[in-house]
């Protein structure tokens, strides 16, 4: 098992087309020349110097491969995408079309693309921040050719036989002897976009399987139809038998791509859908990595718990996604939905992710999930306080905030490929409102911004710097408290009560889910009290907000008055 980074990660995901968008526009199915594209340059570093002052220590970069799109580059020799088989204007940043190359939407200057991207590497480590990007191993665009491959570089399914539907040597899965058909009800770029190439067909033989396994030349609209599944080394149609007796040579592509990235700078890689590959992948390619670039961090998108484990101890991953766990008990308890309890969070460390919970990348946004401020979340940002504390604070794996997400953003309406659905669009071009308020035109200080949204921003800034500079809260122990306080008159199970600690700092974590005010008692064990060596009389600071709780008697308890959906983090 590769040994847990020391320092906490505090993660601040961006997409730059979002980020650095000033263009208030956004019409629905608008081209890149109507709402407008951030770009890398747009990233200054006045903006980076903002995201480390929030107490960020690495900044995930989303979106920057290039990927099919519908805007035209054929001025620049880039050939252009067939829009039948792209979602969106700005097209799915996961569907790669060269996995050499960057984004030709995020350049000022087209031709310099690679240039500015490095520079902005540079940026953002000179801003002592750390860069992560994606890497999307198990598909990539129906268009894929790559022409920024390094000289001597086979490209992907170059050497396949076509005839197969499984070579073990072939890159691609085939459909043999079958045309790809597009989805029939698909209408690209909406009715006002126009393209000799919007003809409802994608020349394609033999088909190409699907890349969220569909085997079969046509894929619905609601598959991910724009991509073709890379082959690792099981045939999916054979009860996934596996045939790895030998290192496919897809392995030996991909391992060559990410140390190309590596030498440009990239500190880690947030990898997509890790469970549509084989864990055997994981196991090689992640070690052979860290031989040579042992502060390499992987991040994987995972959703099986079962698999957690494995993917930890096998396949040589530092962190995991914590949705299926965390994620859904927070979002249920801050929405307030029946039955929802504290003992689901409990429920997470205790089994979900028991023994690797150190492991686990905990968020309450990201570019998939709704966003906290929409009708179809919490409604209200500030609802998220309780769940935010709990997010950052429950243990010493990552935490991570999305742009946007500070400053209350509620992704309200429909943009073109992406609907009302609460999200921030990733397919379209498009600005971000209550961001572009904090960005203010690329002064990024925040001068548009509401009291509520300057106080909102303030409270991110301060959880996430206290838990950076805390030793107990980055690195120490944890004990919960709800056990010991179980019985008590006041208990109810919309609170959550714990302990963080080391031999020299000691956090109490109380939190609050309830929509009403809460007086409590908090009683500490006397085990602890007397290793902790407390006794009598003590006063506590709750670093939020830096007051002072006074308590006559800590083995009578602590008395605490705690708001509706907040939380405080008392200082022993």
């Amino acid at each position: 098992m590769f040994k847990i980074n020391k320092h906490k990660l505090i993660i601040y995901q961006l997409l730059p087309r979002l980020f650095g968008n000033t263009n208030t526009t956004n019409k629905f199915y608008g081209s890149v020349e109507e709402n407008g594209t951030g770009k890398f340059n747009d990233i200054t570093d006045k903006a980076l110097s903002e995201i480390s002052a929030m107490g960020f220590t690495h900044v995930w970069y989303t979106g920057i491969l290039e990927h099919a799109t519908m805007t035209d580059y054929s001025a620049y020799g880039i050939k252009p995408d067939d829009p039948d088989v792209v979602k969106g204007r700005a097209g799915s940043p996961y569907a790669v079309k060269d996995y050499y190359d960057v984004a030709p939407d995020l350049a000022v200057d087209v031709n310099n693309r690679l240039n500015e991207f490095q520079d902005l590497i540079i940026r953002t480590h000179f801003s002592g921040l750390k860069v992560i990007m994606d890497f999307i191993p198990n598909h990539v665009a129906r268009t894929y050719a790559s022409d920024a491959r390094p000289t001597g570089v086979k490209d992907f399914g170059e050497d396949d036989d076509t005839n197969l539907a499984c070579g073990i040597a072939n890159d691609f899965y085939y459909i043999p002897d079958k045309h790809f058909v597009a989805p029939a009800d698909y209408n690209p770029g909406g009715d006002e976009f126009i393209s000799p190439l919007k003809d409802g067909k994608f020349e394609e033989f033999p088909a190409k399987a699907t890349g969220n396994d569909v085997f079969n030349e046509a894929p619905s609209i609601n598959d991910w139809f724009e991509t073709v599944k890379l082959n690792y080394g099981v045939y999916y149609l054979d009860g996934r038998k596996t045939y790895l007796g030998h290192v496919p040579p897809l392995w030996h592509k991909l391992h060559h791509i990410l140390t190309y990235w590596c030498e440009m700078g990239v500190d880690g890689f947030r990898c997509d859908m890790i469970e549509m590959v084989p864990v055997e992948f994981w196991a090689w390619i992640i070690p052979k990595l860290k031989a040579t670039h042992p502060d390499l961090i992987f991040i994987g998108e995972a959703y099986d718990k079962s698999k957690y484990a494995g993917y930890i101890n096998d396949g040589g991953f530092d962190y995991l996604y914590d949705k299926v766990g965390l994620y859904e008990a927070i979002r249920r308890l801050t929405c307030n939905e029946p039955g929802s309890s504290t003992w689901e969070i409990n429920a997470v460390w205790n089994h979900h992710t028991r023994g690797i919970d150190q492991h686990m990348l905990r968020f309450m946004e990201n570019h998939d999930e709704q966003r906290i401020a929409s009708r179809f979340f919490a409604g209200d940002a500030w609802l998220a306080v309780p769940g935010m504390i709990v997010t950052a604070t429950l243990n010493v794996g990552p935490v991570m905030v999305y742009s946007g997400q500070e400053v209350g953003e509620p992704a309200v309406g429909a943009c073109g490929f992406r609907g009302d659905d609460g999200r921030t669009t990733i397919f379209d071009y498009w600005g971000v409102p209550e961001h572009q308020k904090w960005m203010n035109g690329g002064v990024f200080d925040g001068g548009k911004l509401s009291a509520s949204q300057q106080e909102l921003r303030g409270f991110y800034s301060s959880l996430l710097n206290i838990v950076k500079n805390s030793e107990a809260l980055s690195d120490g122990q944890f004990y919960e408290l709800m056990m010991s306080n179980e019985h008590e008159h006041w208990f109810d199970t919309r609170l959550y009560l714990y302990l963080r600690y080391t031999h020299t700092e000691r956090v109490v974590v109380i939190t609050n889910f309830n929509r009403e005010e809460r007086d409590i008692n908090l009683q500490i064990p006397g085990a602890l009290l007397t290793e902790f060596g407390l006794a009598g009389g003590q006063s506590f600071t709750d670093l939020l907000t830096g007051e002072t709780i006074v308590t006559a008697d800590v083995s009578a308890g602590i008395p605490v008055k705690i708001k509706p959906m907040s939380g405080l983090l008392l200082k022993l």
